[in-house]
């Protein structure tokens, strides 16, 4: 939404004064007032002030601190505002302090004094930590759904790929053959415990603030557990002190979204490195992929690198608001109002990147001839050979001194292992036998892996399954209407 002026209703300069004005014999300078503003970054949660503003009237109305007239005022006056915000008829005043009193003076232009009773019983600081917590209730589960959607596009990919062999690298040297499909459900189930740490945030902030007060309460009859209820909260918070010190829901949402943003970071990286010519396992799309103004044969994975790029501005937003509260004394201090910037910037990058990583990725073609090949390199076979004297009663640490044996043979004469000949296999081991060559080949390399999340074709397409059970089962979260 943009920041103008106000374009609606009476202005009057009382109504826009700041909510804190009345102490003062003289307003703030100019400058003053430009660098404490908070609007620019918490308009963004003006329908969720609104939706607060309204049930904090129906439970004043009910507790019988206001009138039922004055509530159903302010009630029918902040639907108006809403309305009018919607349509353009009224738009945010960049002027006002913040966005709860520009809501408040918004409405108290349209109804007069009724909207002087909106905030009776509650303070800025319960105010705001409600308005984030609403926000994030409702901005989530659209991350979430975004994440299921790229754990659904890597399970598509993975199910043509469960007998496509490739390298599995450890210190980034050949290890062991695995699957293209093995591969790819690592990363999903990556992004699946990513949904289980936003699902988990999601629980712990279930709970609402208001009522709080500035940090003790209050001496009206509010009626917390009713309001809470209106609002669709489990539960109300347990201590008013805590209640409007607390941004752990803040930082525990930035290091979830950092702990997205770190297995897009290295996912991307794989892309970058499997889209060179020395690899050569993937071909991007043109459509995600950039030239060079220089040199015309080059194909560049820029969208990739800016993924992977743009991971450390989200470590950045964590840091901060690790910072801003690492020496807080209690309650509310007004360093915690740089705590949206950090938390809304965090989560509109990760929002984007999952965004264009799974548009990207449905788009790779899969060289799986050449991952076949490259597995023909580097002696991955090498522990199976291992293990083939281990079930021949051969300990497994002797057996592995002589597989390493193999394998140096191997590099003497500049070939694989199934290209050694029996004889030469047998100075390392009498037990070798003609059925090693069967053993070692790689599809069978891969094929006898059969422990439970090992790359067996069948142990794959059982982790496809859970996947695609996760996936159904994650029938997509209508998130809260900002209309409610």
């Amino acid at each position: 939404m943009d920041s103008l002026s106000l374009t609606h209703g009476t202005h009057t300069e009382d109504n826009h004064a700041a909510l804190w004005h009345g102490r003062f014999s003289e307003g703030p300078d100019a400058q003053a007032v430009a660098f404490e503003t908070s609007l620019s970054v918490d308009e963004r949660m003006v329908f969720d002030d609104i939706r607060g503003s309204v049930a904090h009237a129906q439970m004043l109305s009910d507790a019988g601190i206001i009138s039922p007239a004055d509530a159903a005022a302010i009630i029918s006056g902040l639907a108006a505002v809403e309305r009018d915000l919607r349509s353009g008829a009224l738009t945010v005043d960049c002027s006002a302090e913040d966005i709860h009193s520009f809501i408040e003076a918004a409405l108290t232009d349209r109804i007069g004094e009724a909207g002087r009773r909106v905030h009776t019983g509650r303070s800025r600081n319960d105010q705001v930590a409600l308005d984030e917590r609403l926000y994030l209730r409702r901005a989530l589960p659209v991350l979430t759904d975004k994440i299921v959607t790229l754990v659904s596009v890597l399970a598509d990919i993975a199910e043509k790929h469960t007998h496509a062999i490739m390298p599995g690298f450890t210190h980034l040297q050949h290890a062991q053959p695995v699957t293209l499909a093995h591969h790819l459900c690592a990363w999903a189930w990556a992004l699946v415990r990513d949904v289980s740490r936003l699902d988990d945030v999601l629980t712990r902030l279930d709970a609402s603030p208001i009522g709080a007060g500035a940090l003790a309460g209050s001496s009206l009859p509010l009626d917390r557990a009713a309001e809470a209820t209106l609002l669709g909260f489990a539960h109300v918070t347990e201590n008013s002190l805590d209640t409007v010190s607390d941004r752990d829901y803040c930082i525990e949402t930035v290091s979830a979204l950092a702990i997205v943003q770190l297995h897009l970071s290295r996912f991307s990286e794989e892309v970058i490195l499997w889209a060179t010519n020395e690899f050569s396992f993937i071909e991007l799309s043109e459509r995600w992929s950039t030239g060079s103004s220089l040199m015309p044969q080059k194909k560049n994975p820029d969208f990739a690198e800016l993924i992977r790029g743009r991971t450390g501005k989200v470590y950045g937003n964590l840091m901060a608001l690790l910072t801003t509260m690492k020496a807080l004394p209690l309650a509310y201090n007004r360093d915690m109002q740089e705590d949206k910037e950090s938390l809304f910037s965090a989560y509109d990058t990760v929002m984007e990147n999952v965004s264009v990583f799974t548009a990207m990725i449905a788009d790779v073609s899969w060289r799986t001839e050449t991952m076949r090949q490259a597995c023909t390199r580097g002696y991955m076979n090498a522990t199976d050979v291992a293990d083939y004297l281990v079930k021949k009663g051969v300990p497994f640490r002797t057996a592995h001194g002589k597989a390493a044996q193999v394998v140096r043979r191997a590099i003497e004469k500049n070939c694989p292992i199934e290209q050694l000949s029996l004889e030469e296999l047998r100075a390392c081991s009498p037990l070798f036998d003609d059925d090693l060559f069967a053993a070692i080949a790689l599809d069978r390399c891969v094929a006898a892996r059969k422990t439970a999340g090992g790359p067996a074709p069948e142990r794959v397409r059982e982790e496809l399954d859970a996947l695609r059970a996760f996936v159904v089962g994650r029938t997509p979260i209508q998130p809260e209407s900002e209309s409610e």
